[in-house]
């Protein structure tokens, strides 16, 4: 297989998340291709441990117009290295922080679609906060066992790509 060779790449559109981005290619036959696509600077997962519970938090999304129970996630800001990121997400959804946060692996939300990985983040060592959610977001939080997520996730109520995804790369890198 051969690497495709970038011809040129133009933002059509970007705001504070991402970037909507037209690149053109050629995959070696010399005929020039597009590719839209998003670009992100990332995003962070943590997957927060406290007292052999798990903390999820559940939000409206509104392109499903559905409510979702999800890992504290969130895109990384400019500025924000992907630790900096994570604990501002878990603080900002949880009302907890913690000084320890581990990597234990990332994963493509979306590739073909998305430039974007997922860096996955798991701490046990928390501390009580207040917590500051942007304007836009409301958050229940859920204090569940890893056989409720495992239960939630068979019955389709954790149905988060990104939740199911980080959990997964959990329970790989626990049982090394």
């Amino acid at each position: 297989m051969k690497r495709w060779q970038k011809i040129s790449s133009k933002v059509l559109f970007k705001n504070r998340y991402w970037t909507y981005c037209l690149d053109t290619f050629d995959t070696g036959n010399g005929k020039v291709n597009e590719y839209h696509y998003v670009h992100t600077e990332g995003s962070t997962m943590i997957i927060p441990e406290l007292d052999d519970k798990f903390i999820l938090v559940e939000q409206y999304r509104y392109l499903n117009d559905m409510f979702s129970i999800e890992f504290p996630c969130g895109s990384i800001e400019e500025g924000l290295d992907e630790i900096s990121n994570a604990r501002k997400e878990l603080e900002e959804e949880t009302g907890f922080t913690s000084d320890e946060l581990i990597k234990i692996g990332f994963f493509s939300p979306y590739n073909g679609v998305a430039d974007e990985l997922c860096s996955v983040f798991y701490t046990k060592d928390l501390k009580k906060i207040n917590s500051t959610p942007d304007e836009t977001e409301e958050f229940i939080l859920h204090f569940l066992s890893a056989e409720e997520i495992d239960n939630l996730i068979k019955e389709n109520k954790i149905w988060d790509g990104m939740t199911i995804s980080a959990w997964t790369l959990f329970k790989f890198w626990k049982s090394k």
